[in-house]
Protein backbone atom coordinates (compact mmCIF):
# COMPACT_ATOMS: atom_id res chain seq x y z
CA UNK A 1 0.00 0.00 0.00
CA UNK A 2 2.78 2.45 0.99
CA UNK A 3 4.87 2.04 -2.28
CA UNK A 4 1.02 2.25 -4.57
CA UNK A 5 1.07 5.70 -2.77
CA UNK A 6 4.93 6.80 -3.42
CA UNK A 7 4.31 5.59 -7.16
CA UNK A 8 1.34 7.70 -7.19
CA UNK A 9 2.76 10.67 -5.51
CA UNK A 10 6.40 10.66 -8.03
CA UNK A 11 3.63 10.16 -11.15
CA UNK A 12 2.31 12.84 -10.22
CA UNK A 13 5.33 15.11 -9.78
CA UNK A 14 6.51 13.94 -12.71
CA UNK A 15 3.42 14.69 -15.06
CA UNK A 16 1.57 17.06 -12.75
CA UNK A 17 -2.11 16.62 -11.23
CA UNK A 18 -4.20 17.07 -14.54
CA UNK A 19 -3.41 13.23 -15.72
CA UNK A 20 -5.41 11.21 -13.14
CA UNK A 21 -2.23 8.95 -11.16
CA UNK A 22 -1.56 5.52 -11.54
CA UNK A 23 -2.97 4.71 -8.32
CA UNK A 24 -6.22 6.37 -9.02
CA UNK A 25 -6.95 4.40 -12.57
CA UNK A 26 -5.55 1.22 -10.69
CA UNK A 27 -8.12 -1.10 -8.72
CA UNK A 28 -8.50 -0.24 -4.66
CA UNK A 29 -5.69 -1.50 -2.56
CA UNK A 30 -5.90 -1.80 0.49
CA UNK A 31 -6.71 -4.29 4.07
CA UNK A 32 -10.10 -5.00 2.64
CA UNK A 33 -9.31 -5.40 -1.11
CA UNK A 34 -7.98 -7.50 -2.69
CA UNK A 35 -8.57 -10.29 -1.51
CA UNK A 36 -5.88 -12.38 -0.37
CA UNK A 37 -3.75 -14.91 -2.55
CA UNK A 38 -0.87 -17.27 -3.32
CA UNK A 39 1.95 -14.95 -4.32
CA UNK A 40 3.01 -18.02 -6.51
CA UNK A 41 -0.30 -18.63 -8.07
CA UNK A 42 -2.50 -15.95 -7.36
CA UNK A 43 -5.09 -18.46 -6.38
CA UNK A 44 -7.36 -16.66 -4.08
CA UNK A 45 -7.47 -17.41 -0.31
CA UNK A 46 -10.75 -18.78 0.84
CA UNK A 47 -12.36 -18.20 4.27
CA UNK A 48 -10.94 -21.66 5.82
CA UNK A 49 -7.87 -21.31 4.40
CA UNK A 50 -7.57 -18.43 6.43
CA UNK A 51 -7.66 -19.74 10.06
CA UNK A 52 -4.93 -18.54 11.70
CA UNK A 53 -2.55 -22.13 12.89
CA UNK A 54 -5.35 -24.69 11.60
CA UNK A 55 -5.57 -24.17 8.66
CA UNK A 56 -1.84 -24.04 8.04
CA UNK A 57 -1.93 -27.59 9.54
CA UNK A 58 -4.45 -28.89 7.28
CA UNK A 59 -3.10 -27.50 4.33
CA UNK A 60 0.61 -29.18 5.53
CA UNK A 61 2.51 -26.35 4.80
CA UNK A 62 1.24 -26.08 1.32
CA UNK A 63 -0.88 -23.75 -1.02
CA UNK A 64 -4.12 -25.71 -1.69
CA UNK A 65 -3.89 -24.83 -5.66
CA UNK A 66 -0.31 -25.42 -6.43
CA UNK A 67 1.58 -26.65 -3.01
CA UNK A 68 4.03 -23.95 -3.20
CA UNK A 69 5.13 -24.07 0.46
CA UNK A 70 3.58 -21.42 2.64
CA UNK A 71 6.69 -19.74 4.65
CA UNK A 72 6.47 -20.58 8.30
CA UNK A 73 6.58 -17.27 9.02
CA UNK A 74 2.86 -17.34 9.07
CA UNK A 75 2.45 -19.71 11.32
CA UNK A 76 4.86 -18.11 13.74
CA UNK A 77 3.34 -14.60 13.77
CA UNK A 78 0.41 -15.91 14.20
CA UNK A 79 1.85 -18.09 17.06
CA UNK A 80 3.45 -15.32 19.01
CA UNK A 81 -0.06 -12.95 18.33
CA UNK A 82 -2.43 -15.57 19.93
CA UNK A 83 -0.21 -16.25 22.64
CA UNK A 84 0.33 -12.73 23.24
CA UNK A 85 -3.37 -12.17 23.51
CA UNK A 86 -3.83 -14.84 25.83
CA UNK A 87 -1.19 -13.51 28.25
CA UNK A 88 -2.59 -10.16 27.79
CA UNK A 89 -5.88 -11.63 29.03
CA UNK A 90 -4.65 -13.56 31.91
CA UNK A 91 -3.00 -10.30 32.75
CA UNK A 92 -5.55 -7.72 32.55
CA UNK A 93 -9.04 -9.53 32.76
CA UNK A 94 -11.91 -8.45 30.63
CA UNK A 95 -12.06 -4.72 30.89
CA UNK A 96 -11.52 -1.78 28.69
CA UNK A 97 -7.71 -1.86 29.59
CA UNK A 98 -7.32 -5.42 28.22
CA UNK A 99 -8.88 -3.84 25.01
CA UNK A 100 -6.67 -0.84 24.49
CA UNK A 101 -3.52 -3.63 25.79
CA UNK A 102 -4.54 -5.78 22.90
CA UNK A 103 -4.71 -2.80 20.03
CA UNK A 104 -1.13 -1.94 21.43
CA UNK A 105 0.97 -5.08 21.38
CA UNK A 106 -1.01 -6.04 17.68
CA UNK A 107 0.54 -2.81 16.86
CA UNK A 108 3.64 -3.78 18.05
CA UNK A 109 3.72 -7.01 16.32
CA UNK A 110 3.20 -5.57 13.38
CA UNK A 111 5.52 -2.65 13.47
CA UNK A 112 8.63 -5.46 14.43
CA UNK A 113 7.25 -7.18 11.41
CA UNK A 114 7.55 -4.78 9.22
CA UNK A 115 10.46 -3.10 10.34
CA UNK A 116 12.44 -6.54 9.91
CA UNK A 117 11.26 -6.63 6.25
CA UNK A 118 11.97 -3.17 5.35
CA UNK A 119 13.49 -1.22 7.94
CA UNK A 120 10.27 1.16 8.03
CA UNK A 121 7.95 2.22 10.85
CA UNK A 122 4.98 3.29 9.08
CA UNK A 123 3.38 6.61 10.13
CA UNK A 124 0.08 5.11 9.09
CA UNK A 125 0.65 2.95 12.06
CA UNK A 126 3.24 5.10 14.74
CA UNK A 127 1.11 8.06 14.86
CA UNK A 128 -2.23 6.78 15.68
CA UNK A 129 -0.43 4.47 18.18
CA UNK A 130 0.53 7.77 19.87
CA UNK A 131 -2.34 9.58 19.66
CA UNK A 132 -4.28 6.64 20.96
CA UNK A 133 -2.28 6.38 23.91
CA UNK A 134 -2.68 10.33 24.99
CA UNK A 135 -6.24 9.70 24.45
CA UNK A 136 -6.71 6.84 26.32
CA UNK A 137 -4.87 7.99 29.34
CA UNK A 138 -7.72 10.43 29.65
CA UNK A 139 -9.91 7.64 30.83
CA UNK A 140 -7.71 4.89 31.76
CA UNK A 141 -8.46 3.45 35.27
CA UNK A 142 -6.93 1.17 37.97
CA UNK A 143 -7.36 -2.51 36.97
CA UNK A 144 -7.75 -4.65 40.52
CA UNK A 145 -6.16 -1.85 42.37
CA UNK A 146 -2.88 -1.18 40.37
CA UNK A 147 -2.26 1.85 37.74
CA UNK A 148 -1.41 -0.12 34.56
CA UNK A 149 -1.70 2.76 32.12
CA UNK A 150 -0.63 6.18 33.15
CA UNK A 151 -2.21 9.24 33.87
CA UNK A 152 -2.30 12.50 31.47
CA UNK A 153 0.44 14.09 32.38
CA UNK A 154 2.57 11.20 32.68
CA UNK A 155 1.51 9.97 29.15
CA UNK A 156 2.22 13.75 27.88
CA UNK A 157 5.42 13.81 29.50
CA UNK A 158 6.34 10.53 27.89
CA UNK A 159 5.25 10.91 24.61
CA UNK A 160 7.50 14.35 24.78
CA UNK A 161 10.77 12.75 26.14
CA UNK A 162 10.54 9.25 24.32
CA UNK A 163 10.31 11.53 20.93
CA UNK A 164 12.74 13.94 22.12
CA UNK A 165 15.30 11.68 23.97
CA UNK A 166 15.58 9.45 20.47
CA UNK A 167 15.75 12.90 18.36
CA UNK A 168 18.73 14.29 20.15
CA UNK A 169 20.44 11.19 20.09
CA UNK A 170 20.13 10.38 16.48
CA UNK A 171 21.15 14.49 15.84
CA UNK A 172 24.16 14.35 18.23
CA UNK A 173 25.36 11.13 16.54
CA UNK A 174 25.16 12.71 13.03
CA UNK A 175 27.18 15.49 13.90
CA UNK A 176 29.68 13.60 15.56
CA UNK A 177 29.94 10.91 12.71
CA UNK A 178 28.22 12.39 9.78
CA UNK A 179 26.34 9.17 9.78
CA UNK A 180 22.37 8.40 10.73
CA UNK A 181 21.96 6.33 13.58
CA UNK A 182 18.49 5.42 13.63
CA UNK A 183 15.33 6.26 11.36
CA UNK A 184 12.34 9.04 12.74
CA UNK A 185 9.88 5.95 12.67
CA UNK A 186 12.23 5.32 16.19
CA UNK A 187 11.49 8.74 17.85
CA UNK A 188 7.75 8.43 16.78
CA UNK A 189 7.57 4.42 18.36
CA UNK A 190 9.61 5.77 21.29
CA UNK A 191 7.14 8.61 21.58
CA UNK A 192 3.78 6.12 21.19
CA UNK A 193 5.80 3.88 24.27
CA UNK A 194 5.49 7.11 26.27
CA UNK A 195 1.74 7.89 26.03
CA UNK A 196 1.04 4.50 27.08
CA UNK A 197 3.30 3.40 29.71
CA UNK A 198 4.05 6.75 31.13
CA UNK A 199 7.47 8.63 30.96
CA UNK A 200 8.47 6.48 34.15
CA UNK A 201 8.92 3.91 31.59
CA UNK A 202 11.06 5.01 29.18
CA UNK A 203 14.36 4.67 31.33
CA UNK A 204 13.86 0.73 31.30
CA UNK A 205 12.62 0.29 27.88
CA UNK A 206 15.34 2.28 26.11
CA UNK A 207 17.67 -0.20 28.37
CA UNK A 208 16.23 -3.37 27.71
CA UNK A 209 15.98 -2.38 23.41
CA UNK A 210 19.52 -0.91 24.03
CA UNK A 211 20.98 -4.20 25.49
CA UNK A 212 19.76 -6.36 23.70
CA UNK A 213 19.69 -5.22 20.43
CA UNK A 214 23.74 -4.83 21.18
CA UNK A 215 23.87 -8.51 22.04
CA UNK A 216 22.24 -9.77 19.01
CA UNK A 217 23.64 -7.28 16.45
CA UNK A 218 27.21 -8.59 17.94
CA UNK A 219 26.52 -11.96 17.49
CA UNK A 220 25.22 -11.24 13.86
CA UNK A 221 28.34 -9.69 13.30
CA UNK A 222 30.91 -12.14 14.70
CA UNK A 223 28.92 -15.46 14.11
CA UNK A 224 26.18 -14.27 11.32
CA UNK A 225 28.40 -12.79 8.34
CA UNK A 226 26.48 -9.76 9.06
CA UNK A 227 28.49 -6.69 7.69
CA UNK A 228 29.13 -3.86 9.85
CA UNK A 229 27.59 -0.84 7.13
CA UNK A 230 24.11 -2.58 7.01
CA UNK A 231 21.71 -1.07 9.56
CA UNK A 232 20.25 -3.38 12.34
CA UNK A 233 16.20 -2.45 12.11
CA UNK A 234 15.85 -0.76 16.25
CA UNK A 235 12.22 -0.99 16.28
CA UNK A 236 11.60 -4.88 16.94
CA UNK A 237 13.78 -4.38 20.37
CA UNK A 238 11.70 -1.12 21.32
CA UNK A 239 8.46 -3.18 20.59
CA UNK A 240 9.61 -6.25 22.61
CA UNK A 241 10.77 -3.73 25.44
CA UNK A 242 7.22 -2.00 25.23
CA UNK A 243 5.39 -5.54 25.23
CA UNK A 244 7.75 -6.43 28.42
CA UNK A 245 7.07 -2.86 30.37
CA UNK A 246 3.61 -3.32 29.63
CA UNK A 247 3.31 -6.75 31.62
CA UNK A 248 6.02 -6.48 33.97
CA UNK A 249 7.45 -2.99 34.35
CA UNK A 250 6.18 -1.91 37.57
CA UNK A 251 7.65 -5.46 39.01
CA UNK A 252 11.07 -4.68 37.25
CA UNK A 253 11.36 -1.45 38.37
CA UNK A 254 11.09 -2.14 41.51
CA UNK A 255 12.96 -5.19 41.59
CA UNK A 256 15.97 -2.78 39.97
CA UNK A 257 15.05 0.10 42.60
CA UNK A 258 15.79 -2.87 45.90
CA UNK A 259 18.60 -4.56 44.16
CA UNK A 260 20.45 -0.87 43.38
CA UNK A 261 19.32 0.26 46.69
CA UNK A 262 17.84 3.19 45.80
Amino acid sequence: MMQREWQSQAHDILHGDGEKSQQEKAPPYNLVTPRSCCPACDAPITAWQNIPLVSYALLKGRCASCGTAIPARYPLIELICGALSAILAWRFGFSTECLAALVLCWSLLALAVIDLDHQLLPDSITLPLLWAGLVFSLFSAPVADIDLFPDPRSSIIGAVAGYLSLWSIYHLFRLITGKEGMGYGDFKLFGALGAWLGWQMLPLIILMSAAVGAVVGIAMILFGGHQRQVPIPFGPYLAAAGVVALLWGPQLMSAYLKASGL
